[in-house]
């Protein structure tokens, strides 16, 4: 078949710039070329992944959908991180988002996405959403009241720290007392609802940044690896130097190593 489009490098570039028109694709699916139709095959399932996360961002935001449609045009996504490791504060984030905003799919869970995307989703919803609020509940606090308490704390004060009043509380399997607005708890609410799956991004990036500088300041400890569990390195260092200021004494080994 005579060669329509360039060569298969040229191709390459057009596809992954998006500059080809349907009919474009349309002929290139009658090129005979292997190299052609295994880039078409690797376009389409780019296509296909597309819109599966275009999808699975639609179904995310059936909550804020559903709420809109009763009245509630200010709905907070409530999510906290933190609550297992050894050392470290616990941090919550409160986010209330526009439904009709496209610049988020392909959120979810913050624990199911890489770092690189955790970063770029957190810069955006800092840039796009109606109000960011952070919570953090530090580790002397923690062993004062129990991690539970200090967790809602923590979204107590994400919410205090909006600067928009929401209207309706989602929350990721907690509820919380004295709230001026409805709430309703979602289990795996960061796989349910984009709202607290923005919380949840916001959050760990959050606690995320505060461990790395505590490991700057004991690097023995590889706070910025571990992020506050205890992995086999952070026990060693635990053994070893005893705990820092970071760290939770109420939580086991940590309190073995009480002075």
């Amino acid at each position: 078949m005579k060669n329509t489009r360039g060569t298969i490098s040229e191709i390459k570039q057009q596809l992954q710039n998006d500059g080809l028109t349907h009919e474009d694709i349309k002929v290139l699916r009658q090129d005979e070329r292997t190299g052609v139709q295994k880039l078409l095959q690797q376009y389409d399932q780019k296509l296909e992944k597309e819109r599966q996360l275009k999808e699975q961002y639609e179904q995310m935001k059936v909550y804020e959908y559903q709420l809109k449609s009763k009245g509630y045009y200010s709905v907070a996504g409530i999510d906290e991180v933190g609550r297992g490791p050894l050392a470290g504060p616990v941090v919550a984030a409160s986010v209330i988002l526009d439904p009709r905003d496209e610049s988020l799919i392909g959120i979810n869970d913050s624990k199911k996405i890489s770092e690189l995307k955790r970063n770029q989703f957190y810069e955006t919803i800092l840039k796009c959403a109606r109000a960011v609020g952070i919570g953090i509940v530090d580790s002397q606090t923690i062993d004062e009241i129990n991690i539970y308490e200090a967790s809602k704390k923590a979204m107590k004060l994400a919410i205090d720290d909006m600067e928009v009043n929401a209207d309706y509380y989602l929350l990721d399997a907690m509820k919380l007392e004295g709230l001026q607005a409805p709430q309703q708890s979602l289990i795996k609410g960061d796989q349910k609802s984009v709202s607290i799956a923005a919380g949840s991004i916001v959050a760990k990036v959050t606690r995320d940044r505060l461990m790395v500088e505590a490991g700057k300041e004991f690097p023995s400890f590889e706070f910025n690896r571990n992020m506050g569990y205890g992995t086999a390195n952070h026990l060693k260092a635990l053994e070893q130097h005893g705990p820092t200021p970071y760290h939770r004494m109420s939580f086991n080994p940590v309190s073995l190593y009480k002075i």
